[in-house]
């Protein structure tokens, strides 16, 4: 299933974060299991961690075969993301992707809830798309915030399913429904799926990804989830795009009468 993103073309509709995981290795396990094209890494938490001379993920992964998807993950305000947005294309370019210039805008004030300040995102959104950047939005399920999203430029939307790292699954499905119905652009779903089932289902409604990591690094066996959530998108995937059968409230056999020998 390929994913295309402001003309670049992705061969998997899964993206993974890279928090939370145990160890390095079992992050580069997992994904390397799920089969992903896009990882998103956080760029302050990459860049604290190499000041205090520890490893991250940047270093320990093959960036010639995977696309980096910096994050504005920790930024408070609308003016700390965009800083941010820059510090992650410049990082972007020492790794050989030149081209990049992705990021997946998050601004969140809320320390509880985690949940994105819609007018901050609103604001840096439209900032770095006058700047040329390839902006994909994290949001609440907010189908207007996601039409004027889409309308000043941005690449995607990117609403929640609930609460990010909450595993609580597929809370504001109706309005996710609505904003994959309105939108031109993919529509990711991120944060809050919590198991194969859930990212199945959003890939149903139509989404055209999904975005995950606590539901991976959390599980007891993360390279066995990884694995199994590539093949629950896929599944999904492919299920919208055959079409659900019509639901009845009657019985319609599955072997016609007529023609059958009467006794």
């Amino acid at each position: 299933m390929l994913l295309v993103i402001n003309k670049n073309t992705f061969s998997s509709c899964l993206m993974l974060g890279t928090g939370k995981y145990k160890n390095l290795k079992e992050a580069q396990e997992s994904i390397a299991a799920s089969d992903t094209s896009i990882v998103t890494v956080a760029i302050r938490r990459a860049q604290r961690a190499k000041s205090m001379g520890q490893s991250n993920l940047i270093d320990g992964l093959d960036w010639k075969k995977l696309w980096l998807l910096p994050n504005t993950a920790g930024c408070k305000t609308a003016e700390e993301a965009i800083r941010v947005a820059f510090l992650g294309k410049e990082i972007a370019k020492r790794l050989g992707q030149v081209s990049n210039n992705f990021v997946k805008l998050e601004v969140i004030p809320d320390p509880k809830y985690l949940l994105p300040d819609p007018i901050g995102t609103l604001k840096a959104a439209e900032y770095l798309v006058q700047k040329n950047f390839t902006v994909m939005p994290y949001i609440n399920a907010d189908p207007m915030l996601a039409k004027q999203l889409e309308n000043i430029g941005c690449s995607t939307v990117m609403p929640l399913a609930s609460p990010i790292g909450s595993g609580s699954g597929i809370k504001n499905k109706l309005n996710i429904q609505i904003i994959i119905e309105n939108a031109n652009i993919p529509v990711i779903v991120d944060a809050g799926i919590g198991s194969p089932s859930e990212a199945c289902h959003v890939m149903e409604l139509g989404a055209s990804g999904v975005l995950l990591n606590t539901a991976i690094a959390r599980s007891s066996k993360p390279q066995l989830m990884a694995d199994a959530m590539k093949q629950s998108v896929v599944s999904g995937r492919m299920a919208y795009l055959a079409g659900r059968m019509k639901q009845s409230l009657i019985a319609n056999p599955s072997s016609p009468i007529a023609g059958i020998l009467q006794s």
